[in-house]
């Protein structure tokens, strides 16, 4: 199950809008014959690349999946039916399926006779795909805070210079981030200030993000602004009664989407559910303090990912402006559940603590911490269930 796990990662950044999976195949003796993958939407499922590789050594052999077989037929047929056919006589799952459409496949095997198990490494199989399971739970985007900072939390010096704080091999491990996500998002105050590409660059075969631009007045992103260009899509998200002057900014795979405001800025939670709507499962957050707090203050981020450079500057900007938080009582707890050195830098990932734990939604997070000394390798690039 750890080996499908592993594969499953494999098509982080090109399975959306379907969850990651990754299955492996044992004959009756307990040998290894087939693996494999969900690679990208509207292909094959993990299971039927696994099936395939196995061929006639399936039969009577046990299949390990992350996610329950589906048991619907969309732009592929059910992998319920693809393991009764094969004769796999025992299939363990990490994680059942939530989605109504799908879920049942562990029934259907049952009923043909297959013994079925459930929940063997459910930790790492949830935490592996996080993304697509928050979006199918919660009904908006996984959303990934993501900052780079000084070791005294300043995320730019008193006179806003800040490249660069952090070394490449953290900007590098930035673009992995954003190649696995649906979607990166900033706000005004950086689009004004850093003129952003927010494309994937250095990661061959990458599916670019969506760009998304939070621009409340409408005022941020001119003509010519390098994220309007051919790259990716971009989506400039404006209020609705935000008083634009003059014709929009026109790029050749842009758009402009109205939303309500909010006390500050946007309606955070309808900009998610306006990204939802155009099958964005995954966002990476990578504006600056004053929306990470936006995000905050409205309960809308699912992970952290700090990237803490061992520089210290003593003023300028905190990673995080006004959430919402008056009282240390009222701070937003976080768990961390790794820590990596990026080059000279040390990234910190962790997770939102739920003040009250809400038993339909695992958490991801007890299976611990991992501690490493080196970075974790990158792998080739998240997540409706039709696979």
């Amino acid at each position: 199950m750890r080996r499908a796990v592993t594969l499953a990662a494999r098509g982080l950044g090109f399975t959306s809008p379907n969850p990651v999976v990754g299955c492996v195949i044992l004959d009756a003796s307990g040998q290894l014959v087939g693996e494999g993958f969900h690679q990208r939407a509207g292909g094959p499922h993990a299971e039927v690349h696994a099936l395939r590789a196995a061929g006639d050594r399936a039969r009577g052999g046990t299949a390990y999946v992350t996610l329950e077989p589906c048991d619907h037929t969309g732009r592929t047929g059910p992998c319920s039916q693809a393991l009764i056919a094969a004769g796999v006589s025992r299939v363990s799952y990490a994680v059942a399926d939530p989605t109504p459409q799908a879920t049942g496949g562990a029934g259907t095997l049952r009923a043909a006779g297959v013994t079925v198990e459930r929940g063997l490494l459910a930790e790492e199989a949830e935490a592996g795909n996080t993304a697509w399971l928050t979006s199918v739970r919660r009904g908006r985007p996984h959303v990934l805070w993501k900052y780079a900072a000084t070791l005294d939390g300043r995320v730019a010096a008193a006179d806003a210079t800040s490249r660069w704080i952090t070394s490449a091999e953290a900007r590098a491990d930035v673009h992995r981030l954003r190649a696995e996500a649906d979607a990166v998002v900033i706000g005004s105050g950086t689009a004004r200030t850093d003129d952003p590409h927010l494309a994937v660059r250095g990661i061959e075969g990458a599916v670019q993000p969506l760009r998304v631009v939070v621009d409340t007045e409408g005022t941020a992103v001119r003509a010519g602004a390098r994220i309007l260009d051919d790259a990716a899509p971009t989506l400039i998200a404006v209020a609705e009664d935000a008083e634009v002057a003059g014709p929009r900014p026109a790029g050749p795979r842009a758009e402009v989407v109205r939303l309500p405001r909010a006390a500050r800025g946007l309606d955070i939670p309808a900009l998610l559910a306006a990204l939802h709507e155009r099958g964005v499962r995954s966002v990476l957050l990578e504006g600056g303090p004053a929306l990470a707090g936006s995000f905050v203050a409205a309960g809308a981020v699912d992970k952290v990912v700090g990237y803490l450079a061992p520089v210290l500057l003593g003023a300028g900007p905190a990673a995080l402006a006004d959430a919402g938080i008056t009282t240390i009582a009222g701070a937003l707890r976080l768990r961390i559940t790794e820590t990596v050195r990026i080059g000279t830098d040390l990234r910190v990932t962790a997770v939102p603590v739920p003040a009250v734990p809400d038993p339909a939604v695992p958490d991801p997070t007890t299976s611990g911490t991992a501690v490493s000394g080196a970075a974790v390798p990158a792998v080739p690039g998240t997540p409706t269930k039709e696979r």
